[in-house]
């Protein structure tokens, strides 16, 4: 029975730890997310001290209050979160404590009756009396061996109470402090909500004197949308030029490797039915990419696998993100990429390694397109480029500089010329 009940213990205090430890990390997790986004929330901050400089309220100025707002709302979320986490904390603490409370009643309980059979067979005589009148000195020698047990079992039970009060108290403890957690949680949430309506208000403001010059910026809308035609036409073009060299180039080793088998002498009179067999399989297991080189597969493959940590090409703020947007009622732009704002000059850098597929003028700004297998991302809006057609890259490494516009657009797409939203293949 003491083996059973001080097993019993160990492995509720095993499990209090272990559950313990699980939230700690998802905590951990929610508090890095909610860094990152008030980090965020603090570069769009500072774009938009930039654009009120300017004193005249502009698409640019429009969308980064919206992204503001969308940032803000995820930072809300992300206190919701930890909210509940703490909430499923302190439930799991309430159990665990009703759990240890009741083990130490029936510790309590069980202790005082072994008290109280000690406390009837307190005499020496009794004691004497048990032992001689064994059957055998082998029964004797177990008799005395049975009290000292049981002396040691009332010692460990008495260990074991205390052990349980300690636990019971940590945990009394620990929900004290669990408690304090939710409480600053749920301060922070309410200034978030205080500081999300005041944004609002203020988007609100900026949307009400933009409506009065809808003339203007929807003729700023067209220019943008007719840059960003250029650079789509553009970068549709390099895509297929890199798709038909690569076909071109797939046909060539092709018809090599086929020279090469054919001015071999045929071993077998079977064999060339198994070379022309074996010529349908591969042909039937070919990739369904033209960028089918080991080179090529390998390079798309790792470009694959970091998806979602790949570098920012710049150190700035995203102010369009991808996908369509209406700023205000009749001016909509679907960006085919994320436009990021930064300081005119800084320097542009390869989010991965890969080859310069191509580089060429978007009116008067330059851009480069970088291939990564069958995957290609384009730079646009560069006052200068350091790179040519042909280089190879690694990454990380500067290929241009932002024009005086101010802004880098970044576009990811495939051979097929999907595009893909840029966030998410990014390092967050």
């Amino acid at each position: 029975m003491l083996k059973t009940l001080l097993t019993g213990s160990l492995f509720l205090m095993m499990v209090a730890f272990s559950k313990a430890q699980a939230p700690a990390q998802s905590r951990a997790d929610l508090e890095k997310e909610r860094a990152a986004i008030q980090k965020e929330i603090e570069d769009v901050k500072r774009s938009l001290d930039e654009t009120h400089k300017n004193k005249r309220q502009t698409l640019g100025q429009l969308a980064l209050l919206q992204r503001r707002l969308k940032l803000r709302e995820s930072a809300i979320r992300n206190i919701n979160e930890q909210i509940n986490v703490i909430q499923g904390d302190m439930n799991e603490s309430w159990r665990e404590i009703l759990k240890l409370r009741r083990e130490l009643d029936t510790l309590r309980i069980q202790y005082g009756e072994s008290i109280v059979f000690a406390y009837k067979n307190r005499s020496s005589y009794d004691f004497l009396n048990f032992i001689f009148s064994a059957t055998s000195f082998n029964d004797a020698l177990k008799r005395i061996e049975y009290l000292k047990s049981y002396r040691a079992y009332r010692e460990e039970r008495a260990e074991n109470i205390a052990r349980t009060q300690n636990l019971l108290q940590s945990k009394i403890d620990g929900l004290k402090v669990t408690r304090i957690e939710k409480d600053e949680a749920l301060k922070k949430q309410n200034k978030e909500r205080t500081i999300l309506e005041d944004e609002k208000k203020e988007k609100d403001a900026v949307v009400s004197k933009l409506k009065s010059q809808e003339k203007e910026l929807k003729k700023e809308m067209a220019a943008k949308q007719k840059q960003d035609q250029k650079l789509a036409g553009a970068i549709a073009a390099a895509i297929k030029r890199a798709r038909d060299l690569a076909i071109r180039e797939a046909k060539t080793k092709n018809a090599a490797a086929a020279e090469k088998a054919a001015s071999k002498p045929a071993a077998r009179t079977s064999e060339p039915a198994e070379n022309t067999s074996a010529s349908l399989n591969t042909i039937k297991s070919a990739p369904k990419t033209v960028f089918s080189s080991d080179e090529d597969m390998h390079l798309s493959g790792n470009f694959e696998k970091n998806k979602g940590h790949l570098p920012w090409p710049v150190s700035g703020t995203v102010s369009m993100a991808f996908g369509p947007h209406e700023y205000i009622k009749g001016i909509i732009h679907n960006n085919q990429g994320v436009t990021i704002d930064v300081n005119a000059g800084a320097a542009v850098k390869a989010v991965f390694e890969g080859q310069v597929s191509s580089v060429f003028n978007v009116g008067e700004v330059n851009a480069v397109i970088i291939r990564h297998g069958k995957y290609f991302t384009t730079y646009s809006n560069l006052s200068t480029v350091s790179v040519n057609k042909g280089d190879q890259v690694r990454t990380g490494q500067i290929i241009g500089r932002v024009g005086e516009i101010g802004q880098l657009e970044f576009v990811l797409s495939d051979e097929k010329d999907h595009m893909f939203d840029p966030e998410k293949w990014l390092m967050r």
